[in-house]
């Protein structure tokens, strides 16, 4: 007989591991914008002035976070990643980051994770976002096993942290790691799963001969990790990434910078909006990040056949 596992959602494991915060740190606030703030009222009893809920007010949420970040409190921020990121993002630029003051936004939705509300809480331009204001942490965890120790750390820290979480998660915890951990090793290429894309990369590459890494931790990027593995393998590089397609493209250049190499990026789409509800599973098949349309991407590319600079998809 089989014992059934009860998984815990990772905004669930998010709320507890803050809860549970708040009861040891003096000095941790939370601030919500009505997202989740039900989940904190017994904590809001206890704390009322570390756990505030500032009402669909989200450039007012961030300025406060910079305020009790001055203060010296240690503000994590959450709600929608696009209210947190996209609607607010002059504060982040300015309260947060030209202030050169700490805090840790913790978003949910991802790039489609919620399709019944619409395009207005979708946010795949998240990371691309925050690429422009220097000095984020980003941390993209595919398994619920790992918000708990990233969330922890960042609150014991002081700089800037973006936690993204998601609904979609892959089967097993892979061991953290500040840099790329490798699950595979080959000789045709290598091909970078980051967060909730681990399974259907792994499904996707099942039978090539290519070198597979995975992280959750995308910014700062491990550029010594991913130079390694090039060295090791062939400089064939694919990077699939669970938002806007080519965020990391930046980052692959600079790690390979004299590094003659090919690369192939996938993520959500630029070229076109998708505007339909479906699944999350329909809109992985549209961008190409299912486990059948990135195998046939990537096996074209490693063989010859496709030279990386047209999108898949």
């Amino acid at each position: 007989m089989t014992t059934q596992v009860t998984r815990k959602l990772m905004r669930v494991v998010f709320i507890d591991t803050v809860a549970e915060a708040l009861a040891t740190n003096a000095k941790l606030a939370v601030l919500t914008a009505d997202i989740s703030s039900p989940f904190f009222n017994e904590a809001r009893a206890r704390y009322p002035e570390r756990v505030i809920n500032v009402g669909i007010r989200e450039q007012a949420m961030i300025g406060l976070a910079g305020g009790l970040s001055l203060a010296g409190y240690r503000p994590v921020v959450h709600t929608y990643a696009p209210f947190l990121v996209e609607r607010p993002f002059e504060q982040i630029k300015v309260s947060l980051g030209h202030q050169d003051l700490g805090a840790v936004l913790v978003g949910i939705g991802s790039s489609y994770d919620d399709l019944p509300r619409g395009r207005t809480h979708q946010s795949p331009g998240d990371v691309a976002l925050l690429d422009t204001v220097p000095g984020w942490t980003v941390h993209v965890p595919g398994h619920e096993n790992e918000v708990e120790p990233l969330l922890r750390k960042a609150i014991a820290g002081d700089g800037r942290v973006y936690l993204r979480l998601s609904d979609k998660v892959h089967s097993e915890a892979i061991p953290l790691s500040d840099g790329f951990t490798v699950l595979r090793r080959g000789s045709a290429g290598v091909v970078v799963a980051v967060g909730p894309v681990l399974a259907d990369v792994l499904a996707a590459t099942s039978t090539m001969d290519a070198t597979v890494l995975y992280t959750s931790t995308v910014r700062p990027f491990d550029h010594a990790g991913l130079r390694a593995a090039v060295v090791a393998s062939t400089p064939n590089v694919v990077m699939v990434e669970p938002y806007l397609r080519g965020t990391s493209a930046h980052e692959v250049a600079e790690a390979l910078g004299d590094v003659p190499h090919r690369l192939r990026s996938h993520g959500v789409r630029r070229d076109q909006e998708v505007r339909a509800y479906g699944s999350a599973a329909d809109h992985d098949r549209l961008h190409g990040l299912d486990a059948a349309s990135l195998a046939e991407s990537i096996a074209g590319f490693f063989d010859g056949r496709s030279d990386g600079r047209e999108n898949a998809g």
